[in-house]
C-alpha cells in the first residue's frame, strides 16, 4: 500500500454552503466524521488531517515577500488535507468519491506522497 493525500479544495460559495448556519455545519460535520470513521474501519486512513481556516501568508521568491494568503485570485482553496493507504492513484481515487465534499461542489485533488530517505 503507498500513500496518498487528499486535499479538500473549496470555493467561498461551497463552503458557505457547507458551513453557513450552525445547524448545516453540524449536519456537514457529521457526514465528514462518518466518512472518516468508515476510511478507519476498512484501514485506509493514515492520518486525518486537519481542517485549515481559509486565511494565511503567502511567503515567496529570493526576497521572501510575505504577502496575504491564499491568493485572492483563487478559485478554489484548500480546507483542509487528510492521508490514506491505497493500492495506487486509481484506488485513491476511488476512495475519495465518498467525501463529503462533493455534496456542496467542493472538490478532491488526490496525490501522492514520496518517501524520501532522510
Amino acid at each position: 500500500m503507498s500513500e496518498y493525500v487528499f486535499l479538500f479544495r473549496s470555493g467561498d460559495e461551497e463552503h458557505r454552503a457547507a458551513m453557513g448556519s450552525p445547524k448545516q455545519m453540524q449536519a456537514t460535520m457529521e457526514k465528514w466524521i462518518a466518512w472518516i470513521k468508515e476510511l478507519g474501519e476498512k484501514g485506509q486512513l493514515k492520518d486525518p488531517g486537519q481542517p485549515l481556516e481559509r486565511v494565511g501568508k503567502v511567503v515567496k521568491g529570493r526576497q521572501k515577500l510575505v504577502t496575504d494568503g491564499p491568493y485572492a485570485e483563487a478559485k478554489d482553496i484548500v480546507g483542509g488535507f487528510m492521508l490514506i493507504r491505497a493500492q495506487d492513484l486509481a484506488h485513491a481515487a476511488e476512495i475519495s468519491t465518498g467525501c463529503p465534499i462533493f455534496e456542496t461542489g467542493g472538490l478532491v485533488e488526490v496525490r501522492p506522497v514520496v518517501k524520501l530517505d532522510l
